[in-house]
């Protein structure tokens, strides 16, 4: 495959990407005499359709504004090109690990003043949601759907296996041994190609590698989040909120073990063989969706894509144990979610905002989650959302959400740059190149390096640009 052009090759195709959305939004202003704002959207199928309806919604029940809803693919990076330029949208969908970075470049409104305005804060919101939405003492945004991952699990291949269906793992111990149990393997016995489980190898068979994998217990590398968060499982902490990268920590390098566990005992060319047999992503071609991964970590939407892929399977879902020790009987999760931001410099901001107040309502906030098969940020639930919510496994997520071992990713700016170098780290684990120590501590190296830099940086300027925060939160 040839190598990507540099990334300053694509600017101008980016910007001018970014610049032909501007254009369709810049219409004057006003449509029937009500203002308009644009609003960029992450999403796109269903996802999109479920806030199209909102946004219809919205526009009926008053006449004095008109959102344009409008999915953009790469949002977050042409967001920022159109920021820049002077001329972004009014409103914009991103990710909450995008708030550290887009607000310290200048990039979104801070929205304190008009929350408080509105008579809303803190006390409104499943506490990781609300954190997630903050940065230096400041509100960038508002939840629009969250999110959090438990393990799900094929009930089928569990009966096939032995397995009790309505057990599924509840210790790292448990998980393990449960992988190796439903683990198929083809393997050549007294002149014949056999399949068995890999708990039934022999130590010779297992430590020569001559099988073929043909069914996958769980793969931690197949996970529906970051890969590299697995270290929250075995009680990592990934920087100490002030000066420190953790990458190395102690947590982290026994999650790293564990990964490197997976390729030692059913070997990397197996491995890769096996997954160079399916497809991409969410798709009918995924392992567990086509039958052949026993259970994978995703999210509360993931049942959207059993229905559409595989409206057969017979599924479950628990929270993902973690290391003994570790959460103190807590259930676990990683929580992150979708927000609605005002970019900087946008043209409606006050418009804008009245829109996002308005998907606060529990009622709108609860339309759009359900559409979504997702669940709301917001404290309190109705009970009719709880029973006619069409994800079953809907109240498992809301309880993992407001667990007090409920995680987030680390508030940092330049946390894309930390999880890309744990993600090289990652891959030389997995094909034992590295090991768990020697890979962290490569990456601990080169992101202390980066965040030094930036908190120099930020020791120039921050007390000025929290001053400008601070003039600009005028509402």
């Amino acid at each position: 495959m040839p190598a990507s052009p540099p990334r300053w090759l694509l600017l101008p195709v980016l910007l001018a990407a970014a610049l032909a959305g501007c254009a369709r939004h810049a219409d004057g202003g006003a449509a029937g005499g009500r203002v308009v704002v644009s609003y960029w959207e992450k999403w796109s199928g269903f996802e999109a359709d479920a806030m199209q309806a909102i946004v219809d919604d919205f526009n009926r029940s008053q006449d004095r504004i008109e959102v344009r809803f409008l999915p953009v693919s790469e949002v977050d990076t042409k967001l920022l090109l159109a920021t820049s330029s002077g001329n972004p949208p009014d409103l914009a969908g991103l990710w909450s690990e995008n708030i550290p970075d887009f607000s310290e470049k200048g990039a979104l409104t801070p929205l304190d003043g008009g929350l408080a305005a509105a008579g809303l804060g803190p006390e409104h919101y499943i506490p990781v949601y609300w954190e997630l939405c903050r940065h230096r003492g400041f509100t960038w945004g508002l939840p629009t759907t969250p999110a959090c991952v438990a393990l799900f699990y094929n009930k089928r291949l569990f009966r096939a296996a032995g397995l009790d269906p309505e057990h599924p793992p509840r210790t790292m111990a448990e998980l393990n041994s449960m992988s190796r149990r439903l683990t198929l393997v083809e393997i050549e016995r007294g002149g014949h190609r056999v399949r068995v489980s890999f708990a039934d190898l022999t130590p010779a068979e297992r430590d020569g590698h001559h099988f073929t994998l043909v069914q996958i217990g769980h793969l931690p590398q197949d996970a529906g989040m970051y890969t590299s968060a697995w270290g929250f499982w075995f009680g990592a902490r990934y920087y100490d909120g002030d000066r420190r990268i953790l990458a190395n920590d102690a947590g982290n390098v026994a999650a790293y073990q564990w990964l490197r566990d997976t390729s030692e005992a059913y070997g990397v060319d197996n491995l890769r063989d096996f997954g160079g047999s399916f497809g991409i992503q969410q798709s009918g071609q995924t392992p567990f969706l086509g039958g052949f991964e026993a259970m994978v970590v995703q999210g509360p939407w993931w049942p959207n894509f059993i229905q559409k892929y595989s409206p057969g399977l017979e599924w479950g879902v628990a929270a993902c144990p973690a290391a003994d020790g570790v959460g103190g009987g807590a259930p676990l999760t990683v929580a992150q979610t979708d927000v609605i931001v005002i970019p900087r410099g946008a043209e409606h901001p006050r418009e804008a905002f009245e829109f996002i107040r308005y998907l606060q309502r529990r009622e709108v906030a609860e339309k759009l989650a359900a559409s979504q098969q997702k669940f709301t940020a917001l404290r309190e639930v109705s009970e009719g959302f709880l029973a006619h919510h069409p994800n079953p496994a809907i109240r498992l997520f809301i309880s993992l959400a407001r667990s007090p071992g409920a995680r987030a990713l680390p508030r940092l700016s330049i946390w894309h740059e930390y999880n890309a170098e744990m993600s090289v780290a990652t891959e030389r684990v997995l094909n034992l190149s590295y090991t768990p120590a020697a890979a962290l501590a490569e990456v601990q190296e080169r992101v202390q390096w980066k965040l030094d830099r930036l908190e120099r940086r930020w020791d120039a300027v921050g007390s000025q640009r929290m001053a400008e925060w601070r003039a600009y939160d005028n509402w």
